[in-house]
C-alpha cells in the first residue's frame, strides 16, 4: 500500500484540522514542511501537487486530495472508525454548518494571501495586520459562540464526542490567541477547546508538536 503523505505547515489551520482528523483514526502518515513563508506553495514543485498553491495535499489510497474538509469527509467515508459526522441528515448539517462557519467565513479573510495584501496597502502594514485578524477572527468566533447556543451542543460542538467541527473549532481558537483576540464572550468554545486540548488526537496535531 501506498505511503500517506501529507503536505503541511505547522501553522496553516486547514492542515491543523487534517492532522487532528488522521490523528483521530490513528492513520500514520509521513508529514512534509510546505513553507508559506518562503512562497514554496508557489513554486512548481507544489503547483505540481495543487495547482491552486494551497495547503493541505494528502496523498491517501493512491489518491491525491486536497482541500482539508473534503478530505475529512473523504476519510469519514472510507475509514470505519471514523465518527467525524453524526447519523442523522439534520445532525450531518448542523455539523457541516459549524464547520463551514470558521473554514469558509473566517479562515479566508484571515489567511496569508489576504493579510499580506492588506499589510501591502497599509501606511503601517503590521498594525493593519493585528487589527484585521482581531477583528476577522473576533467577530467571526463571538458568531460561532451563539451559534453553540443548541440543544444538540454538547461537551463538544455537536454532542458528547469531537468531531468535524471541533477540528475546525481548535485551529481557529489556536489563531485568536496568536492575535491576541479577547474571548471573554466566548465561554463555551473555550470550554470546547480545553477539553479538546485533553485528547491526544489533538495535542499530537498541535504547531508546537508539528515539523517546521
Amino acid at each position: 500500500m501506498a505511503e500517506t503523505v501529507l503536505y503541511d505547515y505547522w501553522r496553516s489551520s486547514a492542515s491543523y484540522r487534517v492532522r487532528i482528523a488522521l490523528n483521530s483514526l490513528d492513520e500514520p502518515y509521513r508529514s512534509v514542511p510546505v513553507d508559506l513563508l518562503a512562497k514554496a506553495h508557489r513554486q512548481a514543485e507544489h503547483l505540481d501537487r495543487n495547482p491552486q498553491g494551497l495547503l493541505p495535499v494528502l496523498d491517501i489510497d493512491g489518491e491525491r486530495l486536497t482541500q482539508s474538509l473534503a478530505i475529512i469527509e473523504y476519510l469519514a467515508e472510507t475509514r470505519e472508525k471514523a465518527t467525524f459526522l453524526p447519523g442523522g441528515a439534520t445532525e450531518r448539517q448542523r455539523v457541516r454548518a459549524l464547520s463551514y462557519a470558521i473554514a469558509m467565513d473566517i479562515h479566508p479573510v484571515c489567511n496569508l494571501g489576504v493579510v499580506s495584501y492588506v499589510m501591502a496597502n497599509s501606511e503601517d502594514g503590521e498594525t493593519a495586520r493585528r487589527d484585521w485578524m482581531r477583528k476577522f477572527i473576533g467577530d467571526g468566533l463571538t458568531a460561532f459562540e451563539r451559534l453553540l447556543d443548541h440543544p444538540a451542543t454538547g461537551d463538544f460542538c455537536h454532542g458528547d464526542r469531537p468531531g468535524m467541527a471541533d477540528f475546525c473549532l481548535v485551529p481557529q481558537v489556536y489563531n485568536a490567541r496568536r492575535w491576541d483576540v479577547d474571548l471573554s464572550a466566548c465561554p463555551k468554545l473555550v470550554a470546547i477547546d480545553q477539553r479538546c486540548a485533553e485528547i491526544d488526537a489533538f495535542a499530537r496535531a498541535h504547531p508546537d508538536r508539528t515539523p517546521h
